[in-house]
């Protein structure tokens, strides 16, 4: 069948993708490590400040976070149809009728892939679930740094969270919330890799390049 080479994803969406992506491995190393210390520095000072270089990188590269989730949100109204926000909420028949046949089709149950020319309405709703922990990890992290750091800046980002919880609470579930966000992203490259070869559709090169090679039968 003929395919059409079509643009899909716009440089906004896949540069938010891949700048998260080397965000949250060197969140997860740094948090993980403020945490538990893994690395024993010799003493001098050229090795005792080790904590503090792993709390600047975490602090540095949750604001680097901070600024794709917000462009990320902007483009959600600024960009195409693929990225709008209607995309993560199944308000159409379409959308409806596509979420049975992707879940059908993930659980084994269908051979037949969902056809969307962007994000099916199962990877619609996946992905809000995930923007929701993306802003628990922000919310969650401010507030921590807010004891240390009472800004007025800190406070807006999430040291509210400080008047509805205790802190143990908070730095409980921000580290038990990265290993749901790492669980997702195995479950996501898995899928990535089932659906490319499924639909033949160029699906894992659009995330680099932004086109995909679409029949015309795909729903919008």
């Amino acid at each position: 069948m003929e395919r059409k080479r079509t643009y899909i994803w716009e440089f906004p969406v896949r540069f938010t993708h891949w700048i998260n992506f080397l965000a949250i491995i060197l969140l997860s190393v740094t948090g993980l490590y403020i945490g538990s210390p893994f690395l024993h520095p010799r003493s001098g000072a050229d090795y005792s400040y080790t904590m503090g270089w792993m709390r600047f990188l975490h602090y540095i590269a949750a604001y680097v976070f901070l600024m794709m989730i917000a462009l990320r949100v902007y483009w959600a109204f600024a960009g195409n149809r693929y990225a709008n926000w209607r995309v993560f909420f199944p308000f159409t028949r379409q959308q409806r009728h596509d979420l049975g046949d992707a879940t059908r089709f993930y659980l084994f149950a269908s051979k037949k892939p969902p056809y969307a020319a962007g994000h099916t309405a199962c990877a619609g709703i996946a992905y809000l679930f995930l923007f929701v922990m993306f802003l628990w990890e922000i919310f969650s992290g401010f507030a921590l740094y807010q004891v240390n750091d009472p800004a007025f800046f800190h406070l807006i980002l999430g040291g509210w969270l400080l008047s509805l919880m205790n802190v143990q609470t908070i730095r409980f579930w921000h580290h038990l919330v990265l290993y749901f966000i790492w669980a997702f992203a195995i479950l996501h490259v898995y899928i990535a890799v089932y659906l490319d070869q499924a639909e033949k559709n160029g699906l894992l090169g659009s995330i680099f390049g932004g086109y995909k090679f679409i029949t015309g039968r795909e729903w919008e």
